[in-house]
């Protein structure tokens, strides 16, 4: 859980700063935040099911 809110708040920070770089840059970014948000999903899904089972 910690870890979804420390990428949210990387993607607010992200996301503000867009203004003042390149936007393949930004894009670079964010493609990198939400595969890390893509993992942590797999990852806690996963979790979930090992515990329900």
């Amino acid at each position: 859980m910690l870890l979804l809110v420390v990428a949210l708040l990387l993607l607010g920070v992200v996301l503000g700063a867009v203004v003042q770089i390149p936007v393949p840059l930004s894009l670079a970014l964010a493609a990198v935040i939400g595969c890390w948000l893509l993992i942590f999903a797999v990852r806690e899904r996963t979790a979930a099911q090992r515990r329900s089972r």
